[in-house]
């Protein structure tokens, strides 16, 4: 049984030294993401690229000259993008701080790297947040297994990254990760006296495509790849719903509740819009351009 309170859900000290090197310090990147990423002027890229290819605002000691600006020019691809410490983990761990431009690193090889490290530090955040929740064993040393698993994984050589069957691998820990939501979203039921029905297996995600969302009760709900593009959540209490692989485009949180969501990511929030009335985990950070939208009339 799962236990998780007001008192054990907070982002603890050995939570916070679990995902420090799973946050972006682009100081210690390569420009990878700017890089080995297929670019699409109508996702909301500076322009249509493809991977391999720099981006055309990619400074040579790897920095970008509109980084700044981002919000601005409403960049939202390159705002959501998260890589997870993916980038900083490739140039300085798996490359030894060799970079892709050098004529004895095979820039091809980095940039295949760098997208499967991706995934396994995405991986690692969600299995680090799901050991917080306080599982009871067995499934508590699963979770602990697994994150233990992957994190070896992440330390192997470029042609054994590339090699690795990370399919296998993402099926693994999807299992884990949704018995594990199963258990949390039904202790956290009990304890807010929520109704709770145990999930079927669902054959395609929930649309909630532009959809008034204000008056539907979505605490402890499972929302594991929904759209939820241009919904609107202003105000809901979010407490206990699971987010994983939901799609936060345009969402509306302003004042929402996600204090106490469960796989939500910092690359959801920033697409979203809220204000400083949106209760977040301690886990992720309010975006800068929620200040802006803050002084429209949006």
């Amino acid at each position: 049984m799962a236990q998780i309170t007001d008192e054990t859900r907070p982002l603890d000290k050995s939570l916070h030294d679990k995902i420090e090197h799973l946050k972006p310090q682009c100081e210690k990147c390569f420009g990878l993401c700017c890089v080995a990423l297929y670019f699409s002027k109508q996702d909301g890229f500076p322009t249509d690229k493809s991977a391999g290819t720099p981006c055309p605002n990619l400074e040579a000691d790897f920095r970008c000259t509109i980084h700044e600006k981002l919000g601005a020019l409403g960049l939202k691809g390159c705002i959501a993008y998260e890589c997870f410490g993916a980038g900083q983990q490739v140039s300085q761990v798996t490359f030894a701080g060799q970079h892709w431009r050098l004529k004895s690193v095979s820039a091809d090889l980095m940039f295949a790297v760098f997208l499967i490290m991706q995934q396994l530090h995405e991986m690692c955040w969600y299995l680090s947040e799901a050991l917080s929740f306080q599982v009871a064993p067995p499934i508590c040393e699963d979770i602990r297994k697994a994150l233990y698993e992957t994190e070896r994984i992440t330390q192997l050589s470029p042609h054994a990254l590339r090699e690795f069957n990370l399919s296998a691998h993402r099926t693994k820990i999807k299992v884990l990760l949704r018995n594990t939501s199963k258990l949390v979203r039904s202790e956290i039921s009990r304890t807010n006296k929520v109704t709770f029905k145990a999930d079927k297996e669902r054959q395609v995600t929930e649309d909630f495509f532009g959809r008034d969302l204000r008056k539907k009760d979505l605490r402890c709900a499972d929302l594991r790849g929904a759209c939820l593009i241009a919904a609107n959540l202003e105000g809901v209490d979010l407490s206990g719903t699971d987010f994983i692989g939901a799609d936060f485009r345009d969402a509306n949180v302003r004042g929402a509740n996600l204090s106490q969501s469960i796989f939500l990511t910092q690359a959801q929030i920033n697409v979203a819009k809220g204000n400083s009335a949106t209760k977040l985990p301690l886990s992720l950070f309010r975006p800068k351009h929620w200040d802006a939208q803050d002084n429209t009339n949006e």
